[in-house]
């Protein structure tokens, strides 16, 4: 997408203070607060648990259901030095891209011994990625000798607690090495609740991969190149949304990766089938592949009305999305708001629902 050149990353930056950043779940998934950002950009502080009363009959909720591997494995390499691995991608059942940390980096050809029981070989390079080739399935390995790849700024070593709650409860596809956090919130007897309500569900995957957590580290946002994620909107979801649409119900959004997933569906389908309804709303077809689909102030939401999300990183690409959503005035305001009534930021913290600014 064009990028207005005028933006740079000090437009996205913010002080937050330490203390602020969660360490741990909320005792309960539901029992979050939650900052409401209505479509004029007012402010309303609430409950997580407050999520259901501002759904309507006919809204269609999207969650992200990919699953979290225990993606990082310490071990050494031929040559006795340490190293640490954090697969970014699956792409076989035996191969990976993968960071790799090590006083050296290791040579193609050479073999790695992870958690003194896996052997791995490195194959190449692929940009700043390591190709690993493993003797057993790398998924299976990745379940009984890896651990939660829990985000840089959680400082504790991953726990049994972490196995739980740094996963959605509808979890179903493995591949990510970060939780679609959004989601964290979620538990079964609010999926009753919403039920009861009229509000439905729908399922993308996005695959999240580590550069989610990376800030942009170039001045000019129209420079900036986002790293790949792997997607799919099915068929089931695509006819989902034209049964909300049609009944007058919103897409809603639950996390950045489902609004990139919808989003670059549609960016696909306007490329090579561009069909509208009678709203002259996209008409949504079953899509997958790679996206670098880059979010930023002047985008326009083909498929999301609204969206549930936690608080982000600055100079973060998460955090240029929101903006998108809901203006860049707008999202400073909310961000200067929820530091100063102490809401709890990133993965274990607090979360947004926000509406698409009717005024942008």
């Amino acid at each position: 997408m064009n990028v207005p050149h005028s933006l740079t990353v000090a437009d996205f930056d913010y002080h937050l203070p330490t203390e602020l950043i969660a360490q741990a779940p909320a005792i309960t998934r539901r029992s979050s607060r939650l900052l409401h950002i209505d479509a004029y950009g007012n402010q309303f502080d609430r409950s997580f648990a407050d999520v259901p009363g501002l759904l309507r009959p006919h809204d269609l909720l999207v969650f992200n259901d990919t699953r979290v591997i225990k993606a990082r494995l310490f071990g050494q390499k031929a040559t006795g030095g340490k190293v640490e691995i954090l697969i970014e991608r699956v792409t076989s059942d035996k191969q990976a891209l993968a960071h790799v940390r090590s006083s050296k980096s290791p040579s193609p050809g050479s073999t790695l011994l992870l958690a003194g029981a896996i052997e791995a070989t490195v194959l190449g390079r692929a940009e700043d990625l390591f190709i690993l080739e493993f003797k057993t399935d790398v998924l299976e390995a990745l379940e009984q000798y890896g651990a939660m790849p829990l985000p840089p700024y959680i400082t504790h070593a991953p726990d049994a607690q972490d196995d739980q709650r740094y996963q959605t409860v509808y979890a179903r596809a493995p591949g990510a090495v970060a939780a679609p956090t959004a989601g964290l919130h979620f538990d079964e007897e609010m999926f009753a609740q919403l039920e009861q309500l009229g509000v439905n569900r729908a399922f993308v995957t996005l695959h999240v991969g580590a550069g989610t957590f990376q800030p942009v580290r170039v001045d000019q946002l129209s420079e900036h190149i986002m790293h790949a994620e792997w997607y799919t909107v099915p068929q089931a979801t695509t006819e989902a949304i034209a049964r909300a649409r049609a009944l007058g119900g919103r897409v809603i959004a639950v996390g950045t990766t489902s609004v990139r997933a919808l989003e670059s569906a549609a960016k696909a389908q306007m490329q090579t089938h561009p069909i509208t309804d009678p709203e002259n709303r996209l008409i949504l077809g079953p899509h997958a592949g790679d996206t670098r689909l880059f979010i930023t102030p002047g985008f326009q939401y083909q498929v999301v009305d609204a969206m549930i999300t936690n608080f982000h990183l600055p100079q973060s690409t998460l955090l240029m999305l929101v903006a998108a959503m809901i203006g860049l005035d707008t999202m400073k305001a909310a961000y200067a708001h929820a530091i100063d009534q102490r809401y709890r930021f990133f993965s274990y913290g607090d979360a947004m629902f926000l509406e698409r600014n009717r005024t942008l």
